[in-house]
């Protein structure tokens, strides 16, 4: 479903509501019926990954669907309410590229202003995972390709930017199948706007990857180091963390762990360098 094709069902749903409410006037002396762009907000999803110990995680988007207040009556939506946000980048995405802060974008698009109940990221079945050098083909059970239903419960503004970001938990994600050598994609996904809190900084030295891993006791939050050294946690909650980097242990390196990091909403919070030994 292409974008523009969204937005004109949208607009001819809007129309009908605004003149059934009286607020459209063919008299030249009512403005109400210049609604413009006032009436959505932009919204972008983007696409991050919690780290695991594999060579790759490939997994196949779809589409990215929605159900919000404002469209769930709408024409393309299905019995359940669901609506597909319209032009998705869609294909096979290795996720240990999303790691150290990187994201993809998944979805740039305007939305009608109102309650956002809910995201669901719809994969396909090309997921694959790659165990030192060897591809194994990652089975998808269909209740898991049509997507884990995340809440969001999120009031869009009219005229209002917003980021989403689905952080993809591989560790979690990949279950191997006892021994007979298959593995289960089982989604787990967090979902967090733009006003959530992140930790940035990066590690020295950087020989070797580390993995970075936030905890506040009610959430934990980890991310690797990139070939730079530097790392990124996002969607953090305000609150106080500690954060412990573990070097690979080919490194000789020992963990560091600072304590009493700070995270407010909407601001990074940078440790700088930290120094390992």
């Amino acid at each position: 479903m292409k974008k523009n094709l969204f937005m004109k069902k949208y607009k001819m749903i809007l129309m009908a509501v605004l003149f059934s409410t009286g607020l459209v006037s063919c008299s030249s002396d009512d403005d109400s019926g210049d609604s413009g762009n006032g009436d959505t907000a932009n919204v972008r999803f983007e696409l991050t990954d919690a780290p695991g110990d594999y060579d790759e995680v490939n997994v196949e988007v779809v589409d990215v669907l929605i159900h919000s207040d404002a469209l769930a009556n709408a024409e393309d939506a299905d019995e359940e309410g669901w609506v597909s946000v319209g032009e998705v980048n869609d294909g096979v995405i290795n996720l240990l590229d999303l790691t150290g802060g990187v994201t993809h974008l998944l979805a740039d698009t305007e939305l009608a202003a109102g309650k956002l109940n809910q995201i669901r990221l719809v994969l396909g079945g090309a997921n694959s995972v790659v165990v030192n050098g060897t591809s194994f083909t990652l089975q998808t059970p269909s209740a898991q390709q049509s997507g884990l239903k995340l809440q969001v419960n999120e009031d869009l503004e009219a005229g209002t930017d917003y980021i989403f970001l689905l952080d993809f938990d591989v560790e979690q994600s990949v279950v191997k199948a006892g021994e007979s050598g298959n593995y289960i994609l089982k989604p787990v996904i967090r979902v967090s706007t733009q006003e959530a809190g992140s930790i940035i900084g990066s590690i020295h030295p950087t020989t070797h990857q580390a993995l970075v891993v936030a905890t506040n006791g009610t959430s934990t939050v980890s991310a690797y180091t990139d070939t730079d050294g530097k790392f990124q946690l996002h969607g953090l909650s305000a609150g106080t963390y500690m954060v412990t980097v573990t070097p690979d242990v080919a490194s000789g390196l020992s963990a560091s762990v600072v304590n009493n990091v700070a995270v407010s909403s909407g601001a990074e919070t940078d440790l700088e360098v930290i120094f390992l030994e």
